[in-house]
């Protein structure tokens, strides 16, 4: 009987250090900022590639639309919110946190609107794949649909870092 009691024990407590041992990889950390080897740090910042597409010039206004925001929240929500989040955290794709600060305007809407071609010649886009692994498909958004969701991303940078269009090429520059 005291034999039992002593195995009870015994596997009793491997079970709870395997149990404590198992809730250590279930705490949240929060990633690192992937910078990637080939990307110089003077351009991680501020890159100036309008990409690939139809898309070579567009003009922002200073202040935001809020009903193109409004609709471009909702293209995000139905179209893009199961690989994207609001902030700097990787979910399938690259979170949208900063983005406007980072990426040219043209750029973010060649890439929704011709995200084949951009992922096959623009360099910056190839090194998002690179590091997502996994191809953002094609999501067949109109002009005027990825307009919206290119102001909502503004609305979204200006929110969460109070800084959009950051990487918006001056008059002077």
């Amino acid at each position: 009987m005291k034999i039992n009691h002593v195995l009870f024990c015994c596997i009793m407590s491997l079970v709870f250090m395997g149990l404590t041992s198992c809730m250590d990889g279930v705490k949240k950390k929060k990633p690192a900022k992937f910078v990637h080897p080939d990307l110089p740090n003077e351009r991680v910042n501020k890159i100036k590639s309008k990409g690939v597409g139809k898309t070579s010039t567009i003009q922002l206004s200073d202040t935001i639309n809020v009903d193109l925001a409004k609709k471009g929240k909702f293209v995000f929500e139905k179209r893009c919110a199961s690989c994207h989040k609001l902030t700097d955290q990787r979910l399938v794709g690259p979170g949208w946190e900063n983005i406007t600060n980072s990426r040219r305007p043209e750029w973010i809407l060649n890439m929704i609107t011709n995200t084949s071609e951009m992922l096959e010649k623009d360099s910056d886009a190839k090194m998002m794949l690179d590091d997502c692994l996994t191809r953002m498909p094609n999501q067949n958004l109109t002009e005027e649909e990825a307009r919206a969701v290119l102001e909502f991303m503004r609305q979204n940078d200006l929110e969460r870092v109070q800084v959009k269009d950051g990487a918006v090429e001056k008059p002077n520059e």
